[in-house]
């Protein structure tokens, strides 16, 4: 009896497993109390590249910054919705949406 090697993973089913992690939508206090909105797959990672003055520009050398609010959304074209949804809101808006979590009607 022969044993058949152990099949590998394809580069198109590679990128399916990609398209199928959970996105999230996060926002960072800057020290000055300035709001950044983003998304991400990884939160955590994306916030440690944000606070070493990497990633987005808009946020280089104005930490120490804080990770205010963060929810899963689902898809990445989901979270890129909701991302446009929070950055057209006003700051009272924003901080409505950070204390109740509700998303934006518009």
């Amino acid at each position: 009896m022969t044993s058949q090697p152990a099949k590998s993973l394809t580069n198109s089913e590679n990128s399916t497993q990609i398209n199928l992690s959970t996105w999230s939508l996060y926002i960072v206090q800057t020290r000055l109390g300035h709001w950044y909105t983003g998304i991400s797959t990884d939160v955590e990672k994306r916030f440690t590249v944000h606070q070493a003055g990497k990633g987005a520009k808009n946020l280089k050398g104005k930490g120490p910054l804080t990770l205010i609010y963060q929810c899963e959304v689902g898809t990445r074209s989901e979270a890129t919705k909701l991302e446009i949804k929070i950055k057209q809101l006003s700051k009272a808006q924003k901080r409505v949406f950070v204390a109740t979590g509700q998303q934006p009607k518009t």
